[in-house]
């Protein structure tokens, strides 16, 4: 039965979550496109609607190449990796439909953000190319940067739950908004956040105009979707969790795709506005303002929970 639960939640969400990027894809279109005073994609459907599904039929028919010196099995095998990674990281979200749910979601959150490098280290160089290497290298860098402070920020939401459930989590902070509790907290994650999806201003592992699109150069067709799919799929992740954390949200109210929205329509404004930084300013940023912000919230968050439950012993 466990099995069979899981089988169909698996179903569900990819189906929901495939879904969900294809109208996202169109949603930033449109937004970029308004933002540069033209038109989105109008032209295939009722306004454009049915573009996505368009680009999706075109890029999984055309002709995969697989370069003659690359590691062959390693290549093809690095975006469905991608694409696996994030689908698997959708099961920690809990459901009020009562089908399974992991215990220990935080953790397990943690490490699938952790192991979402190894699919670009692994496309970087099995392409046997130097820019994609380039741009695999520069990815692991930037992320042994920021997820010291991503981890400092979600233990601190821990400490103040006292529950490494995200479910309890969420029932702990129903209709609290944490936003205004903790702004500093709430703008280094939703930056980190921007790093981890490789977007805009942080998107140094494809840097066209340094490393020629980056670890995905050598990709094409059905590859370039799956990575494809799969930042978007974290793109989504990560506004829903921060709606969650920050905006106390539960799946099942009315008001909690609108946040989840809200914070995805914050991606793609942040993409149209802001332009590339420098590399090491991402560096400097996470080490010396990110950290000494998240781990003295995680201390003063440790003291509160302290103090609280003194007096509640007493």
């Amino acid at each position: 039965m466990l099995l069979a639960a899981l089988t169909v939640k698996l179903a569900l969400l990819v189906l929901c979550v495939l879904v969900s990027i294809a109208f996202i894809t169109l949603l930033e279109r449109k937004i970029l496109g308004y933002l540069q005073k033209r038109k989105g994609p109008n032209k295939v459907g009722v306004k454009g609607v049915l573009q996505p599904f368009s680009d999706a039929i075109k890029l999984f028919t055309k002709e995969p190449v697989v370069l003659p010196g690359s590691n062959s099995l390693a290549f093809l095998v690095s975006p469905a990796l991608s694409l696996g990674i994030m689908i698997i990281m959708w099961l920690s979200f809990p459901s009020s439909l009562g089908m399974t749910s992991i215990s220990l979601s935080v953790i397990f959150i943690m490490c699938c953000l952790s192991v979402g490098v190894y699919p670009v280290l692994g496309a970087g160089w099995a392409s046997n190319s130097k820019y994609p290497l380039l741009g695999s290298l520069r990815s692991v860098a930037q992320t042994l940067s920021y997820e010291v402070s991503l981890a400092f920020i979600l233990l601190s939401y821990v400490v103040l739950t006292s529950s490494f459930n995200l479910e309890r989590v969420m029932t702990s902070i129903e209709g609290q908004w944490l936003l205004f509790m903790s702004l500093p907290l709430a703008a280094a994650w939703f930056i980190t956040s921007l790093a981890e999806t490789n977007r805009t201003p942080f998107d140094f592992s494809e840097g066209e105009s340094e490393l020629v699109s980056g670890f995905n150069t050598e990709y094409s067709s059905g590859g370039f979707a799956l990575f494809f799919l799969a930042e978007y799929g974290s793109i989504l992740f990560m506004s829903l969790f921060f709606a969650v954390i920050f905006m106390g949200g539960l799946d099942m109210s009315v008001s909690f795709p609108v946040k989840v929205m809200l914070v995805v329509s914050m991606f793609i404004w942040v993409r149209g506005t802001l332009p590339r930084l420098r590399y090491d300013k991402l560096m400097m940023m996470a080490w010396k303002s990110f950290l000494p912000v998240s781990l003295g919230y995680l201390m003063a968050f440790f003291a509160t929970s302290s103090i609280l439950s003194q007096s509640v012993w007493f």
